[in-house]
């Protein structure tokens, strides 16, 4: 996993209720705003913060030890990817609750005083998110996700539900011993895609996953990766794009429960090739034929093994109904709405 190395922060709380973590790479400009919103929340509560910062070449690390000397950082001699970032500082987590905060979002100022409030009124393991506003105009992304049969996601705009197929990484709460209990983010995945799977996972173990009605934080959508933007039409990377459907054909083969796993898992991976291959003539480039589409269409078979495992392994620990389970896909054709909508994806 490489080296790390382990900056302790200056008087930290000696009992955190919460503790915010921040993975970083390369977000020195990033940096400042995500964590004064975090550093000046609302309320009388005791708040630790940890940065993982993933072998960055800028000046992150600097600029952590120079002026945020209350923050806890690790640094990675090695760039290991979101999830091992994510778990190494849940790992080293002190507060009851972990708060999973990307680099490019900041929270309202009374955003961790509505997350606490809303755990307590539970009073039981869920994991929680916040609105999630546009950086750029402050419109309404989503309330958290709901899914189509193959895993796509559909953000929530209504304002009456609550209870989501699953909430991204940018914002994600949950205790920390539902953490653990869920065994975090899948190191296998690399990035895009964990946040999903966690979720699907504690849904499993009849653990709602839930979008608070108040508060907000503001996310630069697609900062990291690309994509992940469709109001001037859709983009993304072809990066993105290998990760997602890589990991969406995980997903589906691990956590849809009962034998209909199968049909949707062939119907998905049609529906793959096809995509590739009209995309291919389109842009008269196999590219992405070959480096998206056809990875993603191997995966069942060439880890088919390890996915079969993961499948009987997490299926075993299932306490909901299929109904249950359902209620949070959409039977939409999420692609298909959106090429309507917007066309065809730009692809760098």
């Amino acid at each position: 996993m490489g080296m790390v190395q382990y900056h302790s922060a200056v008087n930290p709380p000696a009992v955190p209720d919460c503790s915010v973590c921040i993975a970083n790479y390369n977000g020195a400009a990033l940096l400042t705003e995500c964590l004064e919103s975090v550093l000046t929340q609302q309320g009388s509560h005791n708040i630790e913060v940890i940065v993982h910062d993933d072998a960055s070449t800028d000046d992150s690390l600097a600029l952590l030890k120079q002026r945020y000397p209350q923050v806890d950082i690790i640094a990675s001699q090695q760039n290991v990817g979101f999830c091992i970032g994510n778990n190494r500082m849940v790992a080293r987590a002190r507060g009851k609750y972990v708060l999973l905060l990307n680099n490019d979002a900041t929270l309202a100022p009374d955003a961790i005083q509505h997350l606490l409030g809303e755990a307590t009124k539970i009073d039981g393991q869920a994991i929680l998110t916040l609105p999630q506003l546009d950086w750029e105009n402050d419109t309404l992304v989503d309330r958290g996700c709901l899914l189509d049969p193959f895993c796509n996601p559909i953000p929530n705009l209504d304002p009456r539900r609550d209870e989501v197929a699953y909430v991204i990484g940018a914002c994600l709460w949950c205790s920390r011993d539902t953490w653990h209990e869920l065994g975090g983010f899948p190191d296998w995945m690399g990035s895009i895609g964990e946040d999903l799977y966690l979720c699907g996972v504690a849904r499993l173990h009849g653990i709602p996953v839930r979008a608070l009605r108040s508060s907000y934080y503001r996310h630069r959508q697609g900062a990291t990766f690309g994509g992940n933007r469709a109001d001037a039409g859709l983009h993304t990377s072809i990066r993105r794009r290998k990760l997602s459907e890589h990991n969406k054909t995980r997903a589906l083969m691990i956590l849809t429960p009962t034998l209909l796993m199968w049909p949707l898992l062939f119907a998905h991976l049609i529906a793959l090739l096809i995509e590739g291959l009209i995309l291919s003539l389109l842009r008269r480039n196999t590219t992405l034929l070959h480096e998206v589409y056809l990875p993603a269409f191997a995966s069942p078979f060439r880890e088919g093994g390890f996915l079969r495992a993961r499948r009987r392994e997490i299926q075993a620990t299932r306490t909901i109904s299929i109904a249950k389970w359902f209620s949070t896909v959409s039977w939409q054709l999420r692609k298909l709405t959106m090429l309507v909508r917007h066309g065809m994806p730009k692809i760098s």
